[in-house]
């Protein structure tokens, strides 16, 4: 696969990933309670803005901010995913794509939900992130996501922006 066609949107959607819409839409959207996996977007590849505070919420004592020179090392130039992750369904995980995708971006507004993927709301342009999902029918969504991660990796030589662990830990 050439990197420079690789894990864009048309090749997402080629593989049954839909939505890429910002998070404030979701809210209309139909989004699946099914388990799948779901990815942040960033529509441009031009060199990010930092934020020096982050928007998303506290979790317990611990600020979501982090200083601009540790996001800037962690950033993936050339790369439009920004992060994965992955979502369970049924009566232990409650939510499903729809609500974890939800509790996402509500940490953008100050809520304490969801800690994995905060890096995020450091960007100066975090209202123009896109937010796409895929169901995995038969699949563990924690493999299907350690599997994607790894595809980013073996294209970029790093996890993707705001993915600080591997596999299902965020």
């Amino acid at each position: 696969m050439d990197n420079a066609a690789a894990l864009t949107q048309r090749d997402l959607e080629s593989r049954g990933f839909s939505g890429f819409i910002p998070f404030e839409e979701l809210p209309n959207i139909n989004v699946p309670d099914e388990s799948g996996i779901y990815l942040v977007l960033r529509p441009s590849l031009t060199a990010p803005e930092f934020l020096p505070t982050s928007s998303a919420g506290w979790r317990g004592h611990h600020d979501p901010t982090v200083r601009t020179e540790q996001l800037a090392a962690k950033w993936v130039q050339g790369a439009h995913i920004v992060y994965i992750g992955k979502a369970d369904a049924g009566a232990k995980a409650k939510h499903g794509l729809r609500g974890r995708l939800r509790q996402y971006g509500r940490s953008g507004v100050g809520s304490s939900g969801h800690w994995g993927g905060r890096y995020i709301w450091q960007l100066r342009e975090f209202s123009t992130l896109l937010v796409a999902w895929r169901t995995t029918p038969g699949v563990d969504p924690a493999q299907a996501k350690a599997d994607l991660i790894d595809e980013f990796i073996r294209l970029h030589c790093k996890p993707p922006f705001a993915n600080l662990h591997k596999g299902n830990r965020n």
